[in-house]
């Protein structure tokens, strides 16, 4: 028996500004089977959590190459 899927996530590669988005949204929203799109918006959160991996990455590449 195969699983049923309810959803998809779609993560961009950098953040987009809500105006520059709607082509996007509108295309995806012609899609058979979509039933809504909705943004995400940017916040604090999301900014730490950035900085964070990025500081990581950068520590164990660190230790790689030394």
């Amino acid at each position: 028996m195969t699983d049923r899927i309810k959803g998809l996530v779609v993560t961009l590669e950098q953040d987009i500004r809500d105006d520059d988005i709607k082509q996007l949204t509108n295309a995806i929203n012609l899609i058979k089977g979509v039933v809504c799109v909705s943004n995400v918006i940017d916040n604090i959160d999301d900014q730490i959590n950035r900085v964070r991996v990025k500081h990581q990455l950068k520590t164990q590449l660190y230790e790689v190459l030394k």
